[in-house]
């Protein structure tokens, strides 16, 4: 019996021995096995991707600590989607869980809830982490990730609370115009805080940060200031309670300058508040709008910000209350365009009034309720009820999963009382632990899906009382009902109520609500498509639209944020026809022989940017596309005007889109050509492209870095291409898009028509903009004809200038030495589409720099010379009241003080141009227009009397003659002026404004200067207003010249030289004071343009000098009274000369019709001569005496001066034409 003992001990000592041996055996294989499936702690930067569980999708190991990083460039948010979820499930998941930080708070996921559902990081990282303990272990996960381009409609902002730092603004190419008016709504949520202070939501300040506009709140109640006026509007909101809360509310804001009211409407209710300081306030233009406070005065709203809308219009209630999402403001909209907004400021959430919610890639497979576990196909059992699952703290998702019988949804809403200190944490746990407690043994099976705890507010009493802190419960219960057995909400309040006593020692319910979840209501979208009254988490199904086979698809979702049902984006991928055959029957329409219009060219742009939008794109659709492309640019420029601008943006987007294999591709057409290289941003070195002509074929050939001999166009990029960039750019990028184009009718500047004489190249890398390089991008083009005197300018195509249709700009690019005449060659900074302008400037020939110096030095000197001696000659007849006692003294008058102003505004003009204040800038341009207006009017004027004193000399009496030549001098220029403003509306800066001049051949140099922009208004108001005046006056200077001459027969008392001479200074002082010498800028043309370039500076800026020299003087009576008044000594004229006692007699007889003669002091060197010479006899006149010397010693007669005062208004012309040829003798 022993020995049998023995040997079965001995027989069960080796079998344990080899048991343990194969079981250590075992569990080192399952470790390697387990730790070997793949490494778990890794950084994902794709644009997509999925990633599992260890092991996925046997059973994950135990003691996982997996690591996941996924991250995206700024602008990008992450979408992770759970295609499969199956991990341990325990109450907190204490036990194994998957960690997600989204950015937010970090949540913990375990069970089978979070299969079919998607997660959107709030920005541009989302972290996952996965841990199992020893035991127990499940199949794991399944995810997939996809990065999403971001819409500002779907992110809030938050406002910065230090000016200055991070500062949230209206980007800088947004011009804000002048607001007399406007209407501006936004939306705005209240941190938890309970702080006091004076707020700002937002500012609107100038370049000197002068505040001009600004909504916030002080002690006194919530106001609008308006430049410098504050209005509180007490109406409107209430003093001591605070308008904006932790939840989102909408405030529109209508004000008009003509009135003293102002329009509030919040919370469906319209209020006027009265502000009569408010009345004719003006909001100026070009400033800077910055959300919250621009000073450390007063503080920022502290708190969030959302679709802040501006419009420059006034809206009335009815319109702010059907104001939907789809109306863009027209000054300022929440689109990323219109801001700048650090990635710190942004946040993004799905339960936004206007937000979009962020769809999954389909090429994710929807889980269907087949598979969904539970949670779907839950069944009512009283005896064995499956246990619920709380799943807490979960962010804002939008459900994925579809089953085809959805359950039913209520919302439970819960205050609970705490007597403990306990944190939200804490409060959140207990409650987690209690429902899960309360739905364990119920007959009904039931899933807790998601609770959000907030703190509360209790009365004041029940504080002081005791201290007890108040807790909301926001939480989602979802019930099957696939045996028809109902489900209450009294009996879910009811089940809550009853289990109060089972919370934890220190917690009280106090108060529960139960509503269901509403369904998505009935509603057609798009037009023709009806989708009926649907449960949440169900999809509906419909026929396309024409079709008996195809089907559309809409799920009505379920917002976890607060518990609404919402109508997803109708899925009509079914109902579209197939992009290939589109774009083959865009081919047939777009082919040879096919009379195309604007609107067809439109239409057909409009389907291939839909192709090129929506559709994957191979080289083949990708060639189609092309072609189709090719085929329009053979279309004239005013049939691709209007479609232009999208063409360009979709061309881009499908060189970016397209689907290559290999290191390269490309696609030649006849009119374009697109090549597409992959890059290695790690290891990149340079790179070429050039196209050049195929061999025997139409098309074009593009290659990549090989020799560039005989090309078309060709671009070199530089090695330090990508230094420049931040680190998330430089992972994106993969490739390098090339395109050329032999015709030029897409790229046409409505403001500056140039000479384009060469092909268009197009360079970019990938999506991303390439500017302010350290070295040059070498671009080469051909000529399209053979330049035999270049004069390039290299230039690129602005997409964002003449409001976005697009423009040439010359800005960083320059032409290198080794252009000629058959190709140039650019040096830029950049990266876009490049060509090579001709006479960009629109002057035939180029000035060279040292001309251009000499020129401007010239008109600067002259122009101060001739503002000096203005300003003497109007000193002159002003100090001396007997100077300006006659017309022609007067209009001289108005003369010299146009052009006094008009050289003095011109010498400022550059320095005023230097402050880089917009609205000063257009002023001091418009101030110029107005005096260069005024001075060719006067000098019309001057025209305009000559003619009445010399054509209709007699019976020519005209009342108020100088009042009504002062309305026509000033009137008619200020009238243009106000025509041109009131024309532009709020858009004075695109008339008015900083300019460059004086640029070199290459377009480098030239000074700012405030001038008119408009080329319409430039030719129109200036050379076509001068031409009206230039014409007039060079027909009364021949009248004149001709009346001269015809005169010269009848002097037989002078020589021929003095005759010669006399001649020739009326010639020369009419020219001066008619301003013929402005007509020279109609002469500067061809091989003229530099001489005649420099007689106009010389000339016009010496103006003012000549007209003091000719006029003022050179004429006797002048001289006289400047000798009588500011000589002394033996210089000085003694105050009773004869001169002096004629000239004041002869003054002092004459009545006050006959002392305003018509005569012009450009034709007589003594006004006062001339005005006692209508006031001789009428024997003087009958004799037509020849010799005017004896006229000149002819006395007047009083009596026959008295009865003619209302009669005789103008002296005979031949006494008129001898003054004229005696005009610039100081002894004559």
């Amino acid at each position: 019996m022993s020995h049998v003992s023995e040997m079965w001990c001995y027989h069960w000592k080796w079998k344990v021995q080899h048991y343990l041996c194969l079981f250590t055996t075992y569990i080192i294989c399952m470790q390697q096995t387990a730790h070997g499936c793949y490494d778990c702690r890794i950084v994902l930067t794709e644009p997509s991707g999925v990633f599992t569980s260890p092991c996925f999708p046997s059973d994950y190991p135990n003691s996982q600590a997996c690591k996941w990083i996924i991250r995206a460039p700024h602008g990008f948010i992450i979408q992770l989607t759970f295609i499969d979820f199956d991990i341990e499930e325990a109450p907190g998941c204490i036990y194994d869980s998957l960690t997600l930080d989204n950015g937010e708070s970090p949540m913990n996921l375990c069970g089978i809830t979070a299969k079919g559902l998607s997660y959107n990081s709030t920005g541009n990282e989302m972290i996952v982490s996965f841990k199992s303990d020893f035991s127990i272990q499940k199949k794991g996960f399944n995810a997939s990730y996809v990065r999403i381009a971001v819409s500002l409609r779907n992110q809030k902002v938050i406002i910065p609370q230090v000016p200055d730092v991070d500062a949230v603004s209206v980007a800088e190419t947004v011009s804000v115009p002048e607001l007399s008016q406007f209407t501006l709504c936004f939306e705005a949520a209240k941190g938890s805080s309970d702080d006091d202070d004076d707020w700002k939501v937002f500012s609107y300040t100038d370049a000197l940060s002068t505040e001009f506009f600004s909504f916030g709140k002080t002690t006194k109640g919530h106001f609008l200031s308006i430049s410098g006026t504050q209005c509180i509007l007490e109406n409107a909101f209430l003093r001591n309670v605070e308008f904006f809360t932790e939840t989102f509310q909408q405030l529109c804001v209508v004000r008009s300058s003509f009135s003293g009211s102002i329009g509030i409407y919040a919370k469906s209710t319209y209020h006027t508040v009265q502000c009569p300081g408010m009345s004719g306030k003006v909001i100026p233009g070009n400033g800077r709008l910055v959300l919250g406070s621009n000073s450390n005065e007063v503080s920022s709203l502290n708190g969030d910000i959302y679709n802040f809308r501006l419009w420059n219009f006034t809206m009335n209630a009815q319109t702010l209350a059907n104001l939907s999402c789809d109306v863009k403001g027209n000054i300022v909209d929440w689109e990323n365009e219109f801001w700048s907004i650090p990635t710190s400021a942004l946040k993004a959430e799905n339960n936004l009034s206007c937000g979009s919610y962020l769809i999954p890639s389909s090429a994710i497979e929807p889980t269907s309720c087949a598979n969904l576990g539970s949670l779907c196909q839950a069944t009512v059992n009283a005896t064995t009820p499956t246990p619920p699952t709380v799943t807490t703290n979960m962010p804002d998702t939008n459900r994925n999963d579809k089953p085809n019988n959805g359950g039913l949804f209520y919302r439970i809403s819960i205050t609970v009382f705490s007597s403990n200190s306990n944190s939200v944490s804490k409060v959140h746990d207990v409650v987690a632990e209690w429902l899960n407690r309360t739905f364990q043994n119920w007959n009904y099976t039931v899933y807790v899906v998601n609770i959000s705890i907030y703190p509360g507010s209790i009365k004041e009493g029940v504080r002081q009382k005791r201290s007890i802190k108040s807790f909301e419960v926001l939480a989602l219960l979802v019930y099957n009902s696939t045996n028809n057995i109902n489900l209450e909400e009294e009996d879910i309040r009811q089940k809550l109520i009853n289990n109060n006593r089972t919370m934890e020692e220190g917690y009280k319910l106090h108060t529960v609500e139960v509503d269901p979840v509403e369904k998505c209501l009935a509603e057609e979208n798009p037009p023709n498509y009806f989708w009926p009254d649907t449960r949440p988490t169900v999809t509906n199904f419909t026929l396309c639209h024409g079709s008996s086979v195809q089907t559309a698809s809409r799920t009505c979702y379920l917002g976890l944020q607060n518990y609404t049902s919402y109508w997803g984006q109708p899925d009509l991928r079914n109902c579209t026809e197939n992009a290939a055959d589109i774009a083959n029957q865009l081919l047939n329409l777009t082919g040879e022989g096919q009379q195309l219009t604007s609107d067809k060219v439109n239409d057909v742009v409009q389907k291939l940017k839909k192709i090129v939008n929506d559709e994957e794109i191979d080289e083949s659709l990708g060639s189609t596309v092309v072609t189709i492309f090719s085929n329009i640019l053979t279309s004239s420029d005013s049939v691709l005007a209007a479609s232009s601008s999208e063409a360009l943006k979709t061309i881009d987007a499908l060189a970016l889109k397209i689907h290559f294999t290999g290191p390269s591709m490309s696609i030649s057409t006849r009119n374009l050509a697109l090549g597409v290289s992959s890059i290695n941003s790690t290891s990149y070195t340079g790179g070429s492209f050039s196209v050049s002509p195929q061999n025997n074929a139409s098309d074009f050939q593009i290659d990549f870095d090989k020799d560039h001999t005989n090309a078309f166009a060709s671009v070199v990029l530089p090695p330090s291409l990508l230094k420049n960039l931040s680190q998330d750019e430089f992972e994106v990028i993969s490739r390098a898009q090339f395109t050329f184009f032999n015709k030029n009718g897409l790229f046409q500047d409505a403001e500056n028509p140039a000479n384009l004489t060469s092909f268009v190249v197009a360079c970019s890398i990938g999506n991303i903009t390439i500017q302010d390089l350290q070295d040059y991008v070498k671009i080469t083009i051909k000529h399209t004809k053979i330049q035999e005197d270049p004069k390039p300018t290299c230039v690129f195509w602005d997409m964002n200038k003449n409001g976005g249709s697009g423009g040439w700009n010359p800005e960083g690019c320059q032409v290198d030495a080794e252009s000629n005449e058959n190709e140039t060659v650019c040096l830029c900074n950049h990266l876009t589409h490049f060509g090579v302008l001709m006479d960009l400037q629109r002057t035939v020939t180029q000035i060279d720099p040292q001309n251009t110096k000499v020129l401007t030095f010239i008109t600067y000197i002259g122009c101060g010379i001739s503002a000096i001696f203005s300003a003497a000659t109007l000193l002159t007849y002003i100090a001396f009241e007997k100077l300006r006692r006659d017309y022609p003294s007067k209009i001289l008058m108005n003369l010299s003080t146009a052009l006094l102003f008009l050289n003095l505004i011109f010498l400022l003009d550059g320095w005023i141009a230097s402050f880089d204040i917009n609205g000063l800038c257009i002023a001091v341009a418009a101030l110029l227009h107005f005096f260069l207006l005024a001075t060719f009017t006067w000098m019309g004027l001057e025209a305009v009397h000559m003619y009445i004193a010399l054509v209709k000399v007699f019976n020519t009496y005209i009342r108020r003659y100088i009042l009504k030549f002062c309305i026509i001098g000033w009137g008619l220029p200020a009238l243009v002026i106000a025509i041109i403003l009131a024309s532009a509306n709020t858009n004075a800066s695109h008339v008015y404004g900083k300019e460059l001049y004086g640029k070199d051949a290459n377009g480098q140099g030239g000074d700012d200067f405030c001038w008119i922009k408009n080329e319409v208004v430039f030719y129109v108001t200036c050379a076509g207003y001068f031409g009206i005046m230039f014409l007039m006056n060079v027909a009364m200077f021949i009248v004149v010249m001709v009346q001269i001459c015809g005169r010269n027969g009848k002097r037989t008392n002078r020589s021929l030289k003095e005759e010669i001479l006399r001649n020739l200074r009326s010639v020369v002082s009419l020219t001066f004071l008619l301003g013929m010498t402005w007509g020279f800028a109609f002469f500067a043309w061809g091989p003229l343009t530099l001489p005649f370039l420099y007689l106009f500076s010389i000339f016009n800026s010496l103006q003012g000098l000549f007209i003091f020299v000719f006029h003022c003087a050179m004429k006797e009576n002048v001289q006289k009274q400047w000798r009588r008044h500011l000589c002394c000594g033996r210089f000085r004229l003694a105050d009773n000369s004869d001169w002096s006692k004629t000239a004041t007699n002869i003054i002092k007889k004459s009545s006050d019709n006959l002392g305003k003669s018509l005569s012009s002091s450009s034709i007589g060197s003594n006004s006062t001569y001339l005005t006692s010479k209508s006031k001789s006899t009428t024997n003087t006149y009958c004799k037509r005496n020849s010799h005017t010397e004896n006229v000149f010693l002819d006395k007047p007669s009083a009596k026959f001066a008295q009865e003619d005062g209302e009669q005789t208004s103008i002296i005979p012309v031949h006494q008129v034409i001898d003054k004229v040829k005696g005009y610039c003798n100081p002894h004559s």
